[in-house]
Order: structure tokens, then sequence, then C-alpha cells
């Protein structure tokens, strides 16, 4: 596989992975059916409503034993929790957030027993009455399988990344039915504002693979049927509506990234084993349900009712203006508190009740609104989910693939577009481990090559000019001074001897002016002298080599390239290696902080003014915590943790002007 050309490459893998894709996704069905019948059916006495791809059930009417929802909620978060707490602890949680931190960091280190128990321990949260979505275990299970693909045919890190990526796509397409959807969401999930363009061919191979299996097995059904019937978009007047979808599901999308994350934040700081807070979650979304029955399960059902006048007339409007935040805090208390679940599949019921709730405030008196709801409850699932997930081009396929509704994209446009400009204004996304785009992904898995990038000074690997050039040089002068110094570009200087920008061979070719000022490219990266290769790293452009280095005043203190990086990364190895050989085997960690008349303050803290047998492990300034010896000077105040053998801790507390005697740190131990 590794020496197969491109086509034979991701034939083969594309099948392989959509294969598995499609079955997982049949075995998770099933098991979240059966789960469902058993605890919350059975026990519970609930059935929740299906939607026409799965049968189209009403569901209960009432509950015939409210008194066992909560109960059956919290069981099922409690088992969900012991299984992933003693089995796959990295199970925890939605899943696709984990396959996308694979995609950037490793795409060989999704463990096959993650696999399993996330298909079980979501199948048990989610059968149970937990608010959660099916895509998070399909797609981890497709995705831990182009994992495995890397592992056991060592594919290069490009094509490995590519597998997990397609397993995630393929995965959830299966799953919703939606292939074309799954192979963009493929290239689309992994970056807020950016597309992986490789890995879309092979997305829909696998993804229709995937979706035959699904079908072939599950049945072939759009998962809600065919919701628009006929529909063609002739009211211009419905954009306005379509606009103000877009502005409340970008709203309630904020909402609900922002609650989940707060829940999963307070959840990590309680004291609560992860054993249990699953099981609290749980039975806080049973009594929430006791009220609003709707937040159960995947809510798949009531989407379903929502689509048609009578069935969503029929639900009670101070419900329906409710369930979008309803769902919100059910799916944060049901996932975000260590569940097992997809928050995916809940962000398109609370976009669609988005929609359905602008639909019932409007009906009766805005122009242009039409008679079904069907189209305001599409264009909010769309839009709703597609911003906060940064990928709207894959949503809005997946749910026209999803309702049979593909004549409902052009007016949608309207919405998801001006959904998504509002998130991406604030920076948010529902998947944290999305990075922004690919340059920031290379810089990523660089970093997690290079820890040390961080600590080591940028002055310390940058090189001096090799030319620097004046505004008032000719152009002339300029190609032949480039080409002596063999160089492809330069600083460039005004009369104070200030940097003003940089000029590139391929701008001076044709250049007849005067001068080369005009010619200067004045937003050319820079970084200060106080800076670490890590922010030189960040600096340098897309396309570029090199930076330049600038002192207060502007002036150039030299450039630093990409093998002045790796130079500089090798020099603080090496020299780390020195300062380690120097502690003593019985060392000891102690904690010391900087007093007010420490000599060192100010100033950063130099390796030769340690004492002999002394290395600093971190340097903690308020709530930054900097490892190593950098360039940030001390403060008093600060908390100076040093490896230090025995007999130096009276000389280190002199310099420091330490406040309180040496001591081990809490939690450390004499290292041996």
């Amino acid at each position: 596989m590794r020496r197969a050309g491109y086509l034979r490459k991701w034939v083969v893998l594309g099948t392989a992975i959509g294969v598995i894709a499609g079955l997982g996704a049949v075995a998770f069905y099933l098991a979240l059916v059966t789960a469902g019948h058993l605890l919350l059916g059975l026990i519970g006495g609930y059935e929740v409503p299906r939607p026409l791809g799965e049968g189209g059930a009403h569901g209960s009417g009432h509950f015939s034993r409210p008194w066992a929802v909560p109960l059956v909620v919290g069981l099922g978060g409690l088992l969900s929790g012991a299984l992933v707490y003693v089995l796959a602890p990295e199970a925890e949680g939605h899943g696709t957030d984990a396959a996308i931190n694979a995609v950037h960091q490793n795409p060989r280190m999704i463990r096959a027993r993650a696999v399993l128990v996330k298909l079980v321990a979501s199948a048990i949260t989610i059968g149970s009455g937990g608010s959660g979505g099916r895509e998070g275990p399909t797609a981890q299970i497709s995705a831990g399988f182009g994992s495995l693909l890397a592992r056991t045919l060592n594919l290069s890190p490009e094509d490995g990344r590519i597998a997990v990526s397609v397993g995630i796509g393929s995965g959830i397409g299966a799953i919703f039915g939606a292939p074309l959807g799954g192979a963009v969401l493929a290239a689309d999930i992994v970056y807020r504002d950016d597309f992986e363009e490789q890995a879309l061919i092979p997305g829909l191979i696998s993804a229709v693979i995937a979706y035959t299996v699904f079908g072939f097995t599950i049945g072939w059904t759009p998962l809600f049927g065919y919701a628009l019937p006929g529909y063609e978009f002739h009211e211009p007047v419905q954009l306005l509506w379509f606009a103000l979808i877009g502005l409340a599901a970008a709203g309630t999308g904020l909402v609900y990234s922002g609650t989940f994350y707060r829940v999963v934040s307070l959840t990590k700081r309680t004291r609560i084993s992860s054993l249990f807070t699953p099981a609290i979650g749980g039975v806080l979304v049973g009594l929430l349900a006791l009220a609003i029955p709707q937040v159960l399960g995947t809510g798949y059902g009531w989407v379903q009712a929502s689509l048609d006048r009578d069935g969503l007339m029929s639900i009670p409007l101070w419900i329906v203006l409710l369930l979008p935040f309803a769902k919100v805090l059910a799916t944060s208390l049901s996932i975000g508190t260590g569940g097992s679940g997809g928050i995916f599949g809940p962000g398109m019921i609370i976009g669609g009740f988005t929609g359905a709730a602008v639909w019932r405030l409007l009906e009766g008196f805005g122009p242009g609104v039409p008679h079904s709801p069907a189209a305001f409850v599409i264009v909010g699932m769309m839009a709703c989910f597609g911003a906060i997930a940064r990928a709207p081009l894959a949503m809005m396929l997946m749910v026209a693939e999803m309702t049979g509704s593909l004549t409902i994209l052009p007016p949608a446009m309207v919405a998801v577009g001006l959904a998504y400009l509002i998130v991406r204004s604030r920076g948010d996304t529902i998947y944290r481990s999305q990075l922004r785009n690919r340059e920031e992904a290379h810089s990523a898995r660089l970093r997690l090559g290079l820890p040390l990038l961080r600590r080591v000074p940028v002055t310390s690997a940058m090189a001096p000019p090799r030319l620097v050039l004046r505004q008032s040089d000719s152009p002339a002068h300029a190609r032949a001074a480039l080409a002596e110094a063999e160089v492809p570009g330069a600083p460039v200087l005004d009369q104070e001897s200030r940097f003003v920008g940089v000029v590139h061979a391929p701008d001076l070719r044709h250049a007849d002016s005067d001068t080369i000022g005009h010619l200067v490219d004045s937003t050319a990266g820079t970084v200060p002298e106080n800076a670490t290769l890590d922010d030189a790293l960040d600096a340098i452009p897309t396309g570029g080599r090199w930076i330049t280095v600038l002192d207060d005043g502007r002036h150039v203190l030299g450039t630093v390239a990409y093998s002045d990086i790796v130079r500089g990364y090798r020099r603080a190895i090496r020299s780390d290696a020195r300062r380690m050989s120097h502690v003593s085997a019985h060392s000891s960690v102690v904690e010391l902080r900087v007093g007010p008349d420490s000599p060192l303050g100010g100033r950063p803290l130099k390796e030769s003014a340690l004492p002999h047998g002394a290395v600093v492990v971190s340097v903690q300034h308020g709530d930054a915590l900097h490892f190593g010896i950098g360039t940030q000077p001390l403060h008093p105040g600060d908390v100076v943790t040093v490896l230090s053998r025995p007999g130096v801790d009276a000389q280190l507390r002199r310099l420091l002007d330490a406040e309180q005697p040496a001591t081990p740190a809490d939690g450390t131990t004499t290292v041996e």
C-alpha cells in the first residue's frame, strides 16, 4: 500500500474503511435499538418517537412510570461511566473530538478497546434516555479502523491522517444515510477555516461503500423521509426569514458550545469521581424530561413531528420555544459530565427546533411564511450545527440528504452563511480539537515533536542578515546585491536605519522605478528580540522561509530561517543534557518563591546564575507556567521549581531572596 499509486491505494483503503464504517454503523444502530427497548422502554415504561427512516413509530403519549425515568437515565449514566472509567477512559465524552485530535497528533493512537467501549457505553447512555447523538460512536469505530490500518500497514503520517479523516466522515455519513455529506465532512471537519482536499476523493469512495452496507442492512429511506416534496423557492421575501433563522441559529449554537464546555469544566473541578458524574447528570436529565420529554434520547422522532404542520402545532408553544435550550442543557448534562455519545445529532435537533420556533412565531402574519414548517426546520438544522461545527458545506449536504430536500439548498445558503460568519467572528467551535488551517496543523505537529521550542530564545538561533537594503536603493542595485548574496529577499531600512519591510527578488525583475521603496512588503513577518523559537515558527508566513528579528527601536538584529530553528533546537537539547549531567542521582525537587530583594528580579533566569548541581524545572508567574530557563524575567512572587542536589538549598534561597524555606514540592519524591 505504501508503494501503490494514489488511485489503487485509496480504492483499496477507502473500500476497506467504508465496509467497516457501514458494519460499525449497523452494529451500533442495533445495539442502540436494543438498549432503548430494554432500558427506557421496558424498565422506564416510555418509548421515544422514531423518525421515518427508523419506522416512524409515534412513541408513548405519556409516562406510565414517571418515577422510573430519572432512575433509568441515571442508571444508564452509571453503567456507561463504569465501563469507561474501568476499561477505556479515553472513550469518555463525544468521541468525534478524540478522532479529530488523532488526525492532528497521531493517527495511530486510537485503541481498539476504546472503540468497543465507546460503542457499548454510548448505546447504554442514549438507550436509557440520555441526550446524545449516534454519530460519535460510529465515527470513532471507522476512525479507529483507519488508525488500525495506519499501524498495521505502517502508512505514512499523511496517509494515516487521511485514513482517520475518511473514517470520521464515512461513519457519520453511514449512520445518517448521507454519503455525499459524509465525504465532504471528512475534508471539512478537521479544520475551522480550511478544507483538507486530499481526503475528499478517498472520502467519496469510503462514504458510498459505508452507505451501501448500512442501507442494504437497515434500509434506504432517508432518516426524515422526503420532508419537502416538490419544494421550489419562488418567494424572495423568504430570504428575510431565512436570515432571521441564521441569526437565531448562530445564537443557539454559541449557547450550545458555551454551556457544554462549562459543564465539562465544572465536572472536572468537582471532587466527585468520574465514575459517578454521568449518573448524576443522567438523574438531572430524567427530572428535566418529566417536564419536557423531548429531551430524551436522540430526539430525531420529535424533529420528524415538527416537519409536519399538525405535528408541530400539537406541541405546546412554550415547549417549542424552550426546547432548543432544554436540549442544550440535557446534552451537556448527559455527555459533558462524562457520559458517552455524540454531540452532532443534538446540534441538529437544537437547530431544527430553533427554526420551528421562528416558524411558530411568524406563522399566521408573516408575509411569505410557508404553510408547512419543514423548510424552516431543515434550514435551522443546517445553520446551527453547520456554524458551530465550522463545517457549513458538509452540514448543508447532510441535512439535505437526510430530509430528501436538495431543492432547499439555494435559499438555505443565506441562513448557513450568516450563522457561520457570526460564529467565526466569535472564534468558537463545538470541536475543540479542530485547528485553524493546514498551516497551524503543520506547526502543531512540529511543536509536538520539538517540545523545547517555547524555551529557546530566538536571539540564540538567529543569524546576522546576509544582506540589508535601503529604501533609496535602485532596483538594479537590489537585484545585483540579492544575486551576489544568493538570497531570495532582504530586509529594507529607511533613512534612520529602521526596518520598513522586505523586498523579494521576483518583485524586482521588471521594476523600472528609481528606488525600491514602493516594492517593499510592509506586511512581512517579524518577531521581537524577546521572542522564542515557538513565536518565530508561528510568524513565518505561508510559503515563506525566514523572518526578521527586531529590537524595540525596529532595528534589524538578525534573521531566522527554518534551518536556524532546527540548529537552535539542537543546541538547546545539548545544553539540557549538560545541565542534567551536573545533577546528583539523589537530588530533590524544591519550590522557592522569589523575594522582593532578589538580585535576579526583573531579569531572565540565566544558567550561569545557578549554583552547580541545580536545574530549573519551571517558573510560575501568576496563572502562567513557564518550563525551564527561558526569556521571561523573574518577578517577586514568582514560584521557581528547582531540581537540586543536596547542599545547595541555602545558596538558592539567598539567590532568590526566598520568602519561604526550600521544601519538597507537594507530591514530589527524591529522584533516584
